[in-house]
């Protein structure tokens, strides 16, 4: 379990990076733990930006793990364990989209997203699931 959870730490890392590439690509602000930071650190978003990248990659790390344990060996289906992780992982970025806007953004940081940024958080969130099931499902 150690190392399903280590593997998942190390891929949700990954995965955080490839969905704040997908995200900066487009949007050029820094990732709503920018607005966590000044809610509880003081000051403005743009006051933290190493503060913000670092919480957003801690996240994601823990975020891996708990997936990985959760995923473990896979479900010995008739699928191989990069499709079930991919397909897996999917719907676990957009579970963590979904609780991401609602609860982190809407209820802790008292946030409601733009439309278009809505669809920018759920879409890199999906991409983080995609790499993160990928990673995961090609190293169990």
């Amino acid at each position: 379990m150690a190392s399903n959870a280590t593997n998942g730490f190390v891929g949700g890392l990954f995965s955080t990076v490839v969905m704040t590439a997908f995200r900066e690509s487009i949007s050029l602000s820094y990732p709503p733990t920018a607005e966590f930071c000044a809610k509880f650190l003081g000051g403005e978003p743009n006051d933290h930006p190493v503060g913000a990248i670092a919480l957003h990659l801690l996240y994601g790390g823990f975020a891996g793990s708990l997936f990985a344990v959760a995923f473990g060996e896979g479900s010995n289906s008739a699928l191989d364990t990069e499709t079930e992780g991919i397909i897996g992982g999917l719907g676990y970025g957009l579970l963590l989209s979904l609780f991401g806007e609602r609860v982190m953004l809407g209820r802790l940081l008292d946030m409601a997203l733009e439309e278009d940024e809505s669809m920018i958080f759920h879409a890199g969130h999906a991409m983080y699931g995609v790499a993160l099931g990928a990673w995961v499902g090609s190293r169990s």
